[in-house]
């Protein structure tokens, strides 16, 4: 029985089977995609930002974001800080940063002075790059 049979013996046809890889494919997109929205994601508390229309794309790598509430509280990137809090931060990061910058991250509906007040006390422990965080708006072609 030498006889050369349909089921066995002969060479195979390599086949390349496309169902795993169009998942593997799937998987890396929606790994990509991922990462990509998390690149530019504010280091601040979640806010309503207020509109702008000539606001630009930020950098927010080395740097912190002081958010204010519609309340008036304060945040340090995501941690609730009081006054104080805020000043001892603020100098424990101007002398550890060789290039300290600052993101304000203020609510739509928080007092203007209380924006005021950490920009001036920004400025005064001597960091000269301030942000202010803002939503941009698509502007009127009319």
């Amino acid at each position: 029985m030498t006889g050369a049979s349909s089921k066995g013996g002969g060479p195979k046809k390599a086949r390349i089977e496309i169902i795993p890889l169009i998942d593997v494919i799937f998987f890396l997109l929606a790994t990509f995609i991922l990462f990509t929205l998390s690149l530019n994601t504010s280091g601040g508390l979640r806010l309503s930002l207020p509109r702008s229309q000539t606001g630009e794309p930020r950098d927010p790598s080395n740097s912190v974001t002081i958010s204010i509430t519609s309340e008036g509280t304060l945040a340090w990137d995501k941690d609730p800080v009081t006054l104080d809090e805020f000043l001892i931060r603020l100098q424990t990061y101007k002398s550890t940063e060789s290039n300290p910058k600052v993101l304000i991250n203020g609510d739509e509906n928080a007092y203007f002075s209380q924006a005021v007040y950490v920009f001036d006390e920004v400025r005064k422990a001597g960091i000269q790059k301030v942000l202010i965080e803002t939503r941009v708006s698509p502007t009127d072609r009319s």
